[in-house]
């Protein structure tokens, strides 16, 4: 028999894998073939993180992968093994809602709530790498969502206000350090 042969795993076979799951260390075991959302949702509890699509179309199980939004229903649970991932459980660690949350709410960007996790995520990484989008940029980023709910406006509200109030508070520290 061939090396090959025998490194190939059987149905059914279980692998081992561990990753920080919003700051904490998690171990558990999946199929190699098993999705990072279910892997996510079934394997270690953060339901949080919702699957619509299974295609990366709707954006639903949006998650952060080593800090960068990435759509976990197209991405292994295997090849998360030793790496980051953030859930929107991530947003509220001391069960207080943080700011993108509370705009959404504020804004009621949110109705049957099913696609808000992946938006969420989506957009807390879009506001670390562009910190003050144009309506328009948001407008665009959200594209990659589908939401047949809210009908967006609410959303981009919320995620303009979440910007301006950060951008008030950077100035206003600047300010108290000159």
């Amino acid at each position: 028999m061939s090396n090959t042969t025998n490194n190939i795993m059987r149905h059914g076979e279980q692998q081992r894998i561990t990753l920080t799951l919003n700051g904490r260390e998690r171990s558990g075991h999946c199929e190699p073939r098993e999705l990072l959302s279910d892997f996510i949702r079934h394997g270690l509890g953060a339901t949080g993180t919702h699957v619509g699509c299974e295609h990366g179309v709707c954006g639903a199980c949006t998650v952060h992968v080593d800090g960068v939004a990435a759509r976990s229903c197209l991405m292994l649970a295997v090849q998360a093994d030793g790496r980051r991932i953030d859930t929107v459980e991530g947003l509220a660690p001391e069960q207080t809602l943080g700011d993108l949350q509370q705009a959404f709410a504020r804004h009621h960007a949110l109705q049957c709530g099913f696609c808000t996790a992946g938006i969420l995520m989506s957009c807390a990484d879009y506001l670390q790498r562009v910190p003050d989008p144009s309506e328009e940029q948001v407008r665009e980023m959200l594209s990659g969502h589908i939401c047949r709910c809210t009908g967006y406006t609410p959303i981009v509200a919320a995620v303009l206000d979440v910007a301006a109030r950060r951008q008030a508070e950077a100035g206003a520290k600047e300010a108290e350090h000159a």
